[in-house]
C-alpha cells in the first residue's frame, strides 16, 4: 500500500503539467477571447476615469500618483496583450499551448487591475500642497542696531525649546511688523527649522471668523470650512488640520486683545508637536493675557533717529542751522514712524524758515490731541503740512476704510470725483491723472503705502494706511466721521455725522431704525444682507452711496426718494436682482450697477441727463431706442459684454459727444463700424471679442478699423487675427480656433513697444512668429520685444518651440515667463538649423540670457526638455522665484551664480525653487556646486 501511494504521488507529479499543458492547449481561443472580454472592460474603465479625471483637473490641481501609475499601467498591459494577440494569429500549432497560458496569467493581471481601479476615493484628482509660507515685501530694517537685536532675540527664541508662545509688544510705528517679517522670510529660508509659516494680520477688530478664514486660507481649506458657520464647527474644523502638520510658526501680527486659542481652533504650542506661536502687540497686557515669554521693542537710539532722517529727508542739510536739525529730530521721539513721517514733510525742504516753523509746530501741543500718544501730534504735523485741503480730505477719505485694506487706486479715484475731492473736468483721464497725482504725493509724505497685485492682464495697484495714520485721521475728523463694523443704535447717529463706513466683513442684521442726520452726504454699506425702508427715510441730504458685498437681494424703496444723491455704487452684490426706480433721482452723476445681478435696465435711467459715469448690467435684451441720447453728459459708459448681454446701437453711441471711455456689446458689424468711424483719437485699450459663427473675413474686415493708437488688446474668439500697432503695449489672445501664427518679423512696426503678452487656448497655434523666408529668423529687426515684460503661453498644445535664437538677445527686459499645459512644447529658446553652422568658439563663448528675469513657471508640459542651448545661463541676481512642475524631460536648469573670490556667491535671500525632489536630483548642472547651493532654495513638492 505504501508502494501504491508513492506510485499515486509521483503519477500526479508527472501528470499535473501534462494536464495543464492539455487545458491551456485545448482552451487556447476561448483564453483569448475571455482576455479580450476583460481587456475591454478594462478599456471601458480606463475610459470613465478619464473623463472624470478631466473633468476634476481644474487649474492648480493634478491627477494622483496612484491614478498616473494605474494609467500607465493599463497602457502597458494593453500592448502586451496586442502583441499576444498578433503573435496568436501568426503561431504555429504548438505554441496554442503558450498563448493559451499566457492569456491565463494577463487575464488575472487585468481582473487586479479593475479591482485596484475601485480604490482610488471620490476623487481621482488632488490639490496644490499646502505651502510652506508666502515670502513678505519688506523694507531696510530701521535702526540697524536696535531692529537686529531684538530680531535676533525673537530668532533665539524661536530656536529654544522651551518658549513657545513668544509676544513682541511696543508703540505704534516702532517698526514691530517689519521686524516680525524679517523673522517671517528667514523661516522660509531656513527650511531645516520649521515645516510652515502662517502669517495673519489679526488688527483690532478681532472677529473669530474673519481670523479662521484667514488661518484656513494659508491651508488650502477655505472652501471646506465657508460650509459651516457655527464658530465652534469651524474651530475644531481647523483645530483637526493644524493639529496634523507639525512644527509650524503661526505669527499673528497686531493684537489688540488676548483669547482663548480653542474658541479659533489653534491647537496649544508644544515640545511635541513642535509648534510656536509669536504675536505682536502694543499692549504688554495682551502679551501676558496669551501667556507669552515677552520681548519689547526698543526706541532707536539717538545715532539710528539721526540716520534715518537724513536717509527720508532727502536732501542737504548742511544750511539749516544744526540745532534746529537735532531738535527737529529729537521732538519725534526716537520713534521710527513719527521720524519718516516728519523728514516725508521736510523732503527737499530748504528754506531755514520752515524747517524753524516746524520745530516750533512740533513743540506746540496740538489742540484737542494734548492726551493722545506723542506720536499722533506728529503724524498731524505731516497732515498740516501737506498744505491743501484736497489732500487732506483725500487722505481723511481713506480711513473710512477697515484697518489694513487694501484700497485699489481706480476705484479710490472714482470716489474722490464722486466727493467733489477731484473736481469735474472735461477729460475724464484727465481726473484719474489727477487722481493719481494726489496719491503719488500722500505716498511720497509716507502717509499712505503703495502696492500692487498681478492681475491677469495687468498690475492693480492698491494704497494702504498704516493702522497708527488712520487712528490719527480718525481723530482729526472727529464727530463727522462714524466708522463701525456693526450698525450703531438709532440714538448714536450724531446730527453733526457726516461720513458713515459700516463696512462689516461677515454678514450681519441691519436694524429697523431711521436715524436723522440732516449733514450726513456719504455712507458705505457692506455685508448686509437687508436693508429696511425705514433707513433711508431722513437722510435726503445724501449725496454718496455706495453699497458693497453681501448677500443683499434688494434696495430699499427708499432709496428713490433721495434726490440729492449723486453717486450711486453696487458692488460685488451678485445676488442683487433688480434696483428701485431712479426717476427722481435727476442729480445723479454717477451710477455703477456692473458688478451686481441686475438683469433689467432700472425704471428712469433715461431721466438721469446729469451723468457723467454709467456702469451697467442687463441680460438678454438692446439698450431702449433713445435712452442714450439724453444722457448727452456722459463720459464713461462700461456695459456687460457677453454672449446674452446689453447690446447697444452705433448711431446713439456717437451722438455721444462726451464719451471718452466706452466698454459694450454693438448689436451688429455695422454699429461696430459706424461707431470707430466717428472716432478722432481713439480708444488706448481695446478689448476684441468674436463671435464663432462670424466668418474670418468679415472678422478681418472688422479689425483693419481698429484705431492705430491702441496700447492694450484683447482678443477671444476671433479668426486669423494678426495685427499689432506702434504703441501697442499688452495683448492677450484667447480662444482663437484658427490662429497658427501670432507675429511677423516684416512688421511695420517691429514690436517694440510690447510689454505683455498673454496666449491662452490656442489649439492650432504652432509658431510666434510667421515663417517667412525673406526675413531668416536670425534677421530679427532691431527693437523686437526690446521691452517685453511678461509672457504668458498656456494651453497652446500644438507648439513646439517659443522664441527664435535671433529674438533672445532682445529680451532684455523680461521678468515674468509662464508656460502651462502646452502639451507638445520641446524648447523654450529654439535652436534654428542655421545654429550648426556656427563657428564652434563661438558656441563655446557663455552668454548670460534674460537679465532681469523674477519669475519662470513651467507647469504640466511633458515634451519640454531645453529651456536654452547649453552655452546660454540665466544669472540669479534678480531671480524671486521658480516653479517647475510636472516637465519630465527637462533635463538642465540653467541658473548661474557670480564668482567671488573663486567661490559662487550665495543666491538672493528672496529666491525659492518649487519642483518636484525626483526632478532635482536628475537635473544635469554646467557646474556641480551650483546644485548644493541652490539646494536650500527649494520647495519640493510632492
Amino acid at each position: 500500500m505504501e508502494m501504491l501511494g508513492s506510485f499515486l504521488e509521483l503519477g500526479k507529479i508527472i501528470l499535473a503539467p501534462i494536464i495543464e499543458y492539455y487545458n491551456h492547449y485545448r482552451g487556447a481561443d476561448e483564453h483569448l477571447k475571455n482576455l479580450k472580454r476583460k481587456r475591454d472592460d478594462l478599456e471601458c474603465k480606463k475610459s470613465d476615469i478619464e473623463l472624470e479625471m478631466r473633468a476634476e483637473l481644474v487649474p492648480g490641481k493634478k491627477p494622483k500618483r496612484e491614478v498616473k501609475s494605474w494609467l500607465q499601467k493599463v497602457e502597458t498591459i494593453n500592448e502586451e496583450i496586442l502583441k499576444i494577440e498578433q503573435e496568436a494569429i501568426r503561431g504555429k500549432y504548438l505554441s496554442r499551448m503558450h498563448f493559451g497560458r499566457v492569456a491565463c496569467e494577463k487575464i488575472l493581471e487585468v481582473t487586479e487591475l479593475i479591482d485596484q481601479s475601485c480604490g482610488f476615493g471620490d476623487c481621482l484628482v488632488i490639490g496644490p500642497p499646502v505651502r510652506n509660507g508666502d515670502e513678505l515685501p519688506t523694507r531696510a530694517l530701521v535702526g540697524e542696531s536696535t531692529a537686529k537685536r531684538t530680531l535676533e532675540k525673537i530668532w533665539e527664541h524661536l530656536l529654544d525649546e522651551d518658549f513657545r508662545i513668544i509676544g513682541v509688544y511696543g508703540m505704534g510705528g516702532i517698526g514691530k511688523t517689519t521686524v516680525m517679517k524679517e523673522i517671517n522670510n528667514r523661516l522660509l529660508r531656513e527650511r531645516d527649522e520649521f515645516n510652515y509659516v502662517i502669517w495673519v494680520t489679526v488688527s483690532k477688530a478681532f472677529n473669530v471668523i474673519k481670523l479662521q478664514n484667514d488661518i484656513a486660507c494659508h491651508l488650502n481649506l477655505e472652501n471646506e470650512l465657508s460650509k459651516f458657520k457655527d464658530e465652534t464647527t469651524r474651530a475644531g474644523k481647523l483645530y483637526a488640520e493644524l493639529k496634523k502638520r507639525k512644527r509650524y510658526v503661526l505669527i499673528l501680527d497686531d493684537m489688540w486683545k488676548a483669547f482663548p486659542l480653542e474658541i479659533v481652533g489653534i491647537p496649544e504650542p508644544t515640545s511635541a508637536n513642535g509648534c510656536k506661536l509669536v504675536l505682536t502687540t502694543r499692549d504688554v497686557n495682551v502679551c501676558n493675557g496669551m501667556n507669552c515669554v515677552n520681548i519689547k521693542m526698543e526706541l532707536l537710539s539717538i545715532k539710528e533717529s539721526w540716520d534715518l532722517f537724513l536717509k527720508t529727508v532727502g536732501c542737504d542739510v548742511s544750511n539749516i542751522p544744526k540745532d534746529v536739525v537735532e531738535g527737529v529730530v529729537k521732538e519725534c521721539a526716537h520713534l521710527p514712524l513719527a521720524i519718516i513721517t516728519v523728514a516725508g514733510s521736510l523732503k527737499n525742504v530748504v528754506d531755514i524758515s520752515e524747517w524753524r516753523n516746524t520745530l516750533n509746530e512740533l513743540k506746540t501741543p496740538v489742540k484737542g490731541l494734548e492726551h493722545v500718544d506723542v506720536v499722533f501730534q506728529k503724524l498731524q504735523l505731516s497732515y498740516k503740512r501737506l498744505n491743501d485741503k484736497k489732500l487732506q480730505r483725500c487722505l481723511l477719505f481713506c480711513a473710512l476704510y477697515p484697518e489694513d485694506y487694501e484700497i485699489y487706486r481706480d476705484n479710490l479715484i472714482v470716489h474722490l470725483i464722486d466727493e467733489g475731492v477731484i473736481k469735474s473736468m472735461s477729460k475724464r483721464q484727465a481726473m484719474l491723472d489727477k487722481g493719481h497725482t494726489m496719491l503719488n504725493k500722500l505716498e511720497n509724505a509716507c502717509l499712505l503705502e503703495g502696492g500692487s497685485h498681478d492681475e491677469f492682464i495687468e498690475k492693480e495697484y492698491f494704497v494702504k494706511m498704516h493702522d497708527l495714520v488712520r487712528d490719527m485721521a480718525l481723530q482729526i475728523a472727529g464727530p463727522k466721521f462714524m466708522v463701525s463694523e456693526d450698525v450703531p443704535e438709532e440714538e448714536e447717529w450724531g446730527k453733526d455725522v457726516e461720513k458713515v463706513s459700516l463696512l462689516s466683513n461677515r454678514e450681519s442684521e441691519f436694524p429697523y431704525i431711521s436715524p436723522k442726520c440732516p449733514k450726513l452726504s456719504t455712507l458705505l454699506l457692506q455685508g448686509y444682507a437687508t436693508i429696511p425702508d425705514s433707513f433711508f427715510v431722513h437722510l435726503h441730504g445724501l449725496k454718496v452711496l455706495h453699497v458693497f458685498g453681501g448677500r443683499i437681494k434688494s434696495l430699499p424703496n427708499s432709496i428713490s426718494d433721495l434726490e440729492n444723491l449723486t453717486s450711486l455704487r453696487i458692488y460685488r452684490c451678485f445676488d442683487l436682482k433688480r434696483v428701485p426706480s431712479l426717476a427722481k433721482l435727476t442729480a445723479l452723476r454717477s451710477l455703477d450697477l456692473l458688478e451686481s445681478a441686475t438683469k433689467e435696465i432700472p425704471y428712469g435711467l433715461e431721466k438721469l441727463i446729469n451723468l457723467r459715469y454709467l456702469s451697467l448690467r442687463a441680460y438678454n435684451q438692446e439698450m431702449p431706442p433713445g435712452i442714450l441720447p439724453k444722457l448727452s453728459q456722459l463720459q464713461v459708459l462700461k456695459l456687460n459684454c457677453g454672449s446674452n448681454s446689453l447690446t447697444v446701437n452705433g448711431e446713439e453711441i456717437v451722438r455721444l459727444k462726451k464719451l471718452d471711455f466706452f466698454k459694450g456689446k454693438f448689436c451688429g458689424l455695422n454699429d461696430f463700424n459706424t461707431y470707430l468711424e466717428s472716432l478722432e483719437g481713439g480708444p488706448s485699450h481695446y478689448v476684441y471679442c468674436a463671435r464663432k459663427t462670424k466668418p474670418a473675413s468679415e472678422l478681418g474686415e472688422t479689425v483693419k478699423l481698429l484705431p492705430k493708437d491702441v496700447q492694450a488688446l484683447a482678443i477671444f474668439g476671433g479668426q486669423n487675427l494678426r495685427f499689432f500697432y506702434k504703441c501697442m503695449k499688452s495683448v492677450c489672445i484667447r480662444e482663437c480656433e484658427e490662429i497658427e501664427d501670432v507675429f511677423s518679423y516684416s512688421s511695420p512696426f517691429p514690436l517694440q513697444s510690447l510689454e505683455i503678452v498673454q496666449l491662452v487656448k490656442l489649439d492650432k497655434l504652432l509658431v510666434l512668429f510667421r515663417e517667412e523666408k525673406v526675413t531668416p529668423a536670425l534677421m530679427v529687426p532691431p527693437g523686437t520685444f526690446s521691452r517685453l515684460k511678461e509672457f504668458t503661453i498656456c494651453e497652446c498644445p500644438n507648439i513646439r518651440q517659443l522664441f527664435a535664437l535671433g529674438v533672445l538677445l532682445n529680451l532684455v527686459n523680461l521678468e515674468q515667463i509662464t508656460v502651462f499645459r502646452c502639451l507638445q512644447l520641446e524648447e523654450i529658446i529654439a535652436r534654428p538649423e542655421a545654429f550648426d553652422e556656427v563657428d564652434e568658439e563661438e558656441a563655446k563663448e557663455i552668454v548670460e540670457i534674460f537679465p532681469r528675469l523674477r519669475r519662470l513657471t513651467l507647469g504640466i508640459s511633458p515634451e519640454l526638455n531645453t529651456i536654452c542651448s547649453s552655452n546660454n545661463v540665466i544669472l540669479c541676481d534678480s531671480l524671486d522665484s521658480i516653479e517647475i512642475e510636472e516637465c519630465p524631460k527637462l533635463k538642465r536648469l540653467p541658473l548661474s551664480l557670480r564668482h567671488i573670490n573663486g567661490q559662487l556667491s550665495s543666491p538672493p535671500s528672496s529666491l525659492q525653487i518649487k519642483i518636484e525632489k525626483e526632478r532635482w536630483e536628475l537635473l544635469e548642472w554646467d557646474n556641480h556646486d551650483m546644485k548644493m547651493v541652490l539646494e536650500p532654495c527649494c520647495e519640493f513638492l510632492f
